[in-house]
């Protein structure tokens, strides 16, 4: 059988792609028991399993999971679109989610939007494309239009969203409140007897952006704090984007005591301009972050942050897609969660 195997895996040359035909005809066996060795039939004796195998590995054989989606009406991928893999959020996120559903027999396609609408549609056009059974996803910034996550909706794909996600689209969401994280920050600025606190936020056309922008502004106006257009800013939250918004902040006539950053990179930012210009932090300048970041425990102040719960919202957010999958009925409102958010203290907010 090997001299026949080497004679034909000679024949095939280096740029042919291995077909189940290919292994078929090195073992004399036909299309057809090939693909139910290669899936543990049961009525395909092990020995025939092994040398299948063997044989498919020794010829390179990948599966053509897209004609396998086609046929059987379903792939066990399902794609998984986040803004950026460099975050410890969503990779802890994306580690979550792949752990849950790995054990129940799927395997995940990520891709990253990083932040940009066209991006984002282009993934989802190609997940489409590749067949995947679900979509997991977290909203780009850049996003305004939610036509292409209808068009998941419309082919009867379950969707489901994460931290970033729209009401009007109606699906399952799992994240934390946003708004309670405002005010925790602001409540906890406060009694450190800061009184001019600006806020570095997303933009806010994105709901949980909207949403801390909202709670700070609810916030400040409980505790008859007053409310200065010119401290309240929208960006990316890039690292960059804290250092420009911090150098512009110093330059105000009447600068403010603490700085509420919704994103943890700008913050940094933030963090290091008061630095370089030898602000006292927290006594002249307090600063919180968003997200609990691994850095923000290891620089100089230690950053205050909100901890977003990562590995729980993975978690709940495959248990939504599976519910899904098996339940297509199920209202999406069920699959609503809303987590309690948590406001780590740390000496870049704690005044002595």
């Amino acid at each position: 059988m090997f001299k026949r195997w080497n004679k034909y895996i000679n024949n095939l040359g280096i740029k042919k792609k291995t077909t189940i035909k290919d292994i078929a005809n090195v073992l004399g066996l036909t299309p057809s028991a090939v693909s139910k060795a290669l899936n543990n039939h049961p009525r395909i004796s092990e020995k025939t399993k092994a040398s299948v195998k063997q044989v498919a590995q020794n010829l390179n054989y990948q599966p053509n999971y897209l004609a396998s989606a086609l046929r059987k009406g379903k792939s066990n991928l399902v794609g998984v679109i986040i803004p950026r893999a460099n975050s410890n959020f969503f990779s802890a996120v994306l580690e979550s989610i792949e752990g849950v559903l790995n054990k129940k027999g799927y395997n995940i396609i990520i891709s990253q939007s990083y932040e940009s609408f066209d991006k984002e549609c282009r993934n989802i056009d190609a997940l489409l494309f590749t067949q995947v059974d679900g979509v997991i996803a977290s909203l780009a910034n850049e996003t305004k239009d939610f036509s292409s996550y209808e068009k998941i909706k419309s082919k009867g794909i379950p969707l489901v969203l994460f931290d970033r996600g729209e009401n009007d689209l109606g699906v399952d969401y799992i994240g934390i409140d946003d708004y309670k994280s405002s005010h925790m920050v602001v409540d906890h600025l406060v009694e450190q007897n800061c009184k001019r606190i600006a806020h570095i936020g997303g933009f806010s056309h994105t709901r949980i952006f909207k949403n801390r922008n909202r709670g700070y502004r609810d916030a400040l106006a409980k505790h008859s704090l007053p409310l200065d257009d010119d401290l309240i800013f929208e960006c990316n939250l890039s690292k960059a984007n804290g250092r420009a918004i911090m150098e512009q902040l110093l330059e105000h006539a009447n600068r403010p005591d603490a700085v509420y950053v919704a994103g943890d990179y700008a913050a940094l930012g933030a963090l290091q301009v008061l630095k370089e210009h030898n602000i006292k932090i927290p006594e002249e300048i307090a600063i919180v972050g968003f997200g609990n970041e691994p850095f923000t425990s290891l620089v100089s102040p230690p950053i205050s942050t909100i901890e977003q719960h990562s590995t729980e919202i993975g978690v709940l957010t495959a248990e939504a897609f599976l519910r899904r999958i098996k339940e297509a009925d199920i209202p999406p409102t069920l699959n609503k969660m809303i987590l309690d958010p948590e406001l780590i203290i740390r000496d870049s907010s704690r005044k002595k």
